[in-house]
């Protein structure tokens, strides 16, 4: 199941401990979005591992796969929603990744409602 959370204070957090918690809030943003799209080969330890070999490199790649991943989470949950990879490509090209996170959690908590409202 997908877990929701709090937007506003996810980004405290990542200020507050000088990025530490956007690690975890990265690896748990992919995690999320490979469980609600069936995705069993992509993984938040895996991202975050390439990311940092390729020296942020992984990461442009990273924002154009998650764009696919929760449009087919989305299609899943019943939900309509747009193709952002194209959107999370260009944020991250300039520099605006924080956004982008913020973006994502937005449609895995709007995910996250959906299942539980099933359920």
């Amino acid at each position: 199941m997908v877990q929701e959370r709090n937007i506003v204070v996810c980004i405290l957090l990542s200020l507050i401990t000088c990025g530490l918690y956007g690690i975890y809030w990265f690896i748990c943003l992919t995690n999320d979005t490979a469980k609600a799209s069936g995705d069993v080969n992509f993984s938040g330890g895996k991202a975050f591992l390439f990311t940092i070999i390729t020296c942020g490199i992984y990461m442009f790649f990273w924002y154009y796969k998650m764009g696919k991943n929760l449009k087919v989470a989305n299609d899943q949950a019943g939900i309509n929603a747009s193709d952002n990879s194209v959107l999370y490509l260009v944020l991250g090209i300039f520099g605006l990744g924080i956004v982008n996170y913020c973006i994502m959690q937005s449609e895995l908590n709007a995910i996250a409602r959906k299942s539980s409202t099933v359920a």
